[in-house]
């Protein structure tokens, strides 16, 4: 049966989560926002998701650069500095008593509007601030087996279009592309760019390993990943030969691995691709040294960051 790389065993702790709501911590099934606001409206926001290790949201300035960046980009002013929303993540962590196996989504909208329509001229008040923090680990089997992928017809566009770069509420290409993956049995999507070659997935980044070598796209039509741009520095640090590059599915037939990348999961193997096995199916000696390397890198962070919030 399809899974998705982002599936979790359910845990009864989530059913009283507190969650946070533009300075105030409510009760889960009190976590509300008006039908006007923009993100319901019309998906005018950006967003981040961010993993909670050792107690600590994991390399967390990145994650607050790219959301910045993008806010920036849709003139929308978050009404809140990067140390204030720190200071609200870390609220929101000690209220809810959480520690580790914690995944914590931070939303920002452009706010309520005074009328259904897209011009942000109507928004009437100040942005809107979400954190919902969840007990939530990825199944071990997923990491053990690895995914299937399947190559989809819906295409990363171009960034005039709507730029790939953007983390935004608007996923609609994303979630087509999502559909697809799923009907044909698949974990997940595999999209093109707009010249056929590989880009990304709906929701991960994409890696294949051939001759010693780890390949990912250009990085011209995706987002930019910070789990991504954290495997390609583990690669510098280890010496693995690492390629930013153009390549066709032919290519990723014929790899000897293949993975995928995502502040959820970290580094997931890849077993098949469009009804091609990829190696013999089963997760390989890269993927596994690269799963051990980016697991010293979160501790690295982590450690820094506690030592920052010490001093």
């Amino acid at each position: 049966m399809a899974q998705s790389i982002h599936d979790f065993h359910d845990d009864p702790r989530n059913a009283s989560i507190l969650v946070w709501i533009n300075g105030r911590l409510v009760p889960r099934a009190e976590a509300t926002v008006s039908v006007f606001d923009s993100g319901f409206v019309l998906g005018d926001g950006v967003w981040e998701g961010l993993r909670v290790v050792g107690g600590q949201p994991v390399f967390l300035d990145a994650h607050l650069d790219r959301l910045f960046e993008g806010a920036k980009a849709i003139a929308l002013d978050i009404g809140m500095d990067r140390r204030g929303l720190e200071r609200a993540i870390r609220e929101t962590l000690a209220a809810n008593a959480m520690h580790d196996g914690v995944h914590l989504r931070l939303m920002v909208t452009r706010g309520v509007k005074r009328t259904p329509y897209q011009d942000p001229r109507v928004t009437i008040g100040p942005a809107t601030v979400v954190i919902i923090p969840e007990h939530k680990n990825p199944k071990p089997e997923t990491l053990s087996t690895g995914l299937k992928l399947f190559t989809v017809h819906v295409r990363r566009g171009f960034p005039d279009v709507q730029d790939p770069k953007l983390n935004s509420h608007s996923k609609l290409n994303c979630i087509t592309a999502c559909i697809q993956a799923t009907h044909a049995g698949a974990d997940e999507a595999l999209m093109l760019d707009p010249h056929g070659f590989v880009a990304t997935c709906n929701s991960t980044h994409f890696f294949i390993v051939r001759k010693g070598e780890v390949w990912t796209s250009t990085g011209d039509y995706c987002l930019g990943g910070i789990t991504r741009a954290n495997v390609l520095q583990v690669c510098r640090e280890a010496g693995i030969p690492a390629r930013e590059k153009n390549f066709s599915l032919t290519e990723v037939y014929s790899a000897e691995e293949a993975f995928c990348t995502g502040t959820f999961a970290g580094v997931v193997p890849v077993r098949e691709i469009d009804g091609r096995t990829i190696g013999d199916g089963r997760p390989g000696p890269m993927v596994a040294r690269l799963q051990g390397l980016y697991r010293d890198l979160v501790q690295r962070d982590v450690l820094v960051r506690a030592g920052e919030k010490l001093a």
